[in-house]
């Protein structure tokens, strides 16, 4: 049987709101491949973070806003923060 292969360690950024869900943690670590992994991964190591990333959030990666692509890949290293959900007006 072939091993799996490792995901990437990602460090995650959170705004302010969400911190308390995490302990206060500004930065946490999941390992994931996609953004729809890393959410995914957020939402069950940080069961608290469910209902915000559920109602909907935005990802920005190195500074690029990926809208809606759960299929993004994501890569160690890379700059992600988990944002508000950005609203066009």
């Amino acid at each position: 049987m072939k091993p799996r292969p490792m995901k990437p360690r990602l460090e995650v950024h959170l705004w302010s709101a969400l911190r308390r869900f995490t302990d206060g943690r500004e930065v946490v670590t999941v390992e994931a491949a996609t953004i729809g992994e890393m959410l995914d991964a957020l939402k069950r190591d940080w069961p608290g973070l469910k209902d915000a990333i559920d109602a909907g959030v935005s990802v920005s990666v190195d500074g690029r806003l990926i809208a809606a692509s759960r299929a993004e890949p994501l890569h160690e290293g890379q700059e992600i923060y988990l944002l508000q959900r950005l609203k066009g007006g």
